[in-house]
């Protein structure tokens, strides 16, 4: 699969990560749960400001100064209210600004600002291998996920996969013993499928569940894209069983390239429609795995430098200040907001190309993308991409 390119001249600026305490955590939830803010509203709120409830407070300012409709900030009560359900449920929140989320996860594009968690947490900050596939799996596939999952669990891996039927529950049935994380497209509370119920209980024991939806909620068709994000994004690599041609496990591989992560696919015979879409990454440059060494010497050089090292060195998470810790600095104007939106249109643009036709700093706008985005009149495309809102 090809990798990204190389880093962009714009480069989002990491969050600082400290123990929070329980206001802090509200807070931030109440950021996380108003409206227009989404990922890399958050991450550049919190840095500009320093903390959640500076930020909560500056909201109604920023959204006057962009000219756009109020945001509705929600209210402590229900950020308390579902902070309870949570707890009730067993689960944990994590936000990106805390010691042990996700070290992977933490340095994609505009990862989740928040994640719940439930079971063995220390799970999430080891080396991580998804392994996906179809859910009406061969026996043939079924037998290999479990083979792969067993064996590069007892290595140490953490074998990761979206808890679905077929290769999925495979992957977790065979792994639980070692270590597996299962990520979930709706609440940590709610059984998808229904059949999955037991195994999802026990995964909650032994193992880890992970997802960045609210206690409560079930799942819909468009949240287990987001999901498989997740899935990918915690992991070093992704290992495709088998996949038809049309396969929501395709979109997995698809993000494990643009995380920068490595790619792995089953070969499968050309006759058998499970094995049109691993046979396809194949010819896209995945790396042709047929037993669980290929793997494991594939990732050999991110797991001798140690992983979240390995993420901290290149991105600089968790090491660097905040890039704006306090609003002292002057804020753009109306004319700087002007020249952003001239440049915009509906096609997405990298922001490093915005600072270049802006002639603005980067700090500048990185704040004026961010009241743009609280006022609804700019689209985040994820890496780096923006474009005018279409109204």
């Amino acid at each position: 699969m090809p990798k990204p390119d190389a880093p962009h001249l714009f480069t989002a600026a990491p969050l600082p990560v400290s123990v929070l305490d329980d206001e802090e955590r509200l807070a931030c939830l109440r950021l996380i749960r108003s409206a227009q803010v989404g990922p890399a509203t958050f991450r550049e709120l919190i840095n500009h400001y320093g903390g959640a409830k500076q930020a909560l407070a500056a909201l109604p300012r920023l959204q006057a100064r962009a000219g756009g409709r109020a945001v509705r900030i929600c209210p402590e009560a229900d950020a308390e209210a579902e902070l309870r359900a949570a707890r009730k449920a067993g689960a944990t929140a994590v936000f990106t600004i805390e010691p042990g989320y996700p070290p992977a996860l933490a340095a994609i594009d505009a990862p989740p600002p928040m994640l719940y968690v439930k079971g063995r947490t220390e799970l999430l900050t080891r080396p991580a291998v998804a392994i996906v596939g179809s859910r009406l799996a061969s026996a043939a596939g079924l037998k290999l996920a479990r083979t792969f999952a067993r064996a590069l669990a007892e290595t140490g891996l953490v074998i990761v996969s979206g808890l679905a039927r077929g290769i999925d529950a495979a992957a977790h049935e065979a792994s639980l013993d070692h270590g597996t994380v299962a990520v979930l497209a709706g609440g940590v509370d709610v059984v998808y499928p229904p059949e999955h119920a037991r195994l999802q209980e026990r995964i909650g024991e032994t193992g880890c569940l992970v997802t960045e939806q609210p206690p409560g909620f079930a799942p819909r068709a468009k949240d287990f894209p987001r999901r498989n994000r997740l899935v990918s994004g915690i992991s070093l690599g992704v290992l495709v069983v088998e996949a038809a041609r049309r396969s929501g496990t395709l979109v997995t591989a698809r993000f494990a390239g643009e995380q920068g992560r490595e790619v792995f696919a089953v070969p499968g015979h050309p006759l058998d429609p499970r094995a049109e879409g691993t046979n396809q990454l194949l010819k896209s440059g995945a790396s042709l795995t047929t037993e669980p060494q290929d793997v494991l010497t594939a990732l050999a050089p991110q797991l001798a430098r140690g992983v979240p090292g390995l993420f901290e060195t290149e991105t600089g998470f968790a090491s660097r200040p905040p890039s704006d810790p306090s609003p002292a600095r002057p804020m753009p104007g109306e004319a700087e907001r002007e020249r952003v939106l001239a440049v915009l249109g509906a096609h997405p643009v990298d922001i490093d190309e915005i600072v270049r036709a802006t002639d603005l700093e980067a700090r500048e706008v990185r704040i004026l993308l961010m009241e743009l985005d609280l006022a609804g009149e700019i689209v985040r495309h994820g890496n780096q991409l923006v474009s005018r809102a279409i109204r």
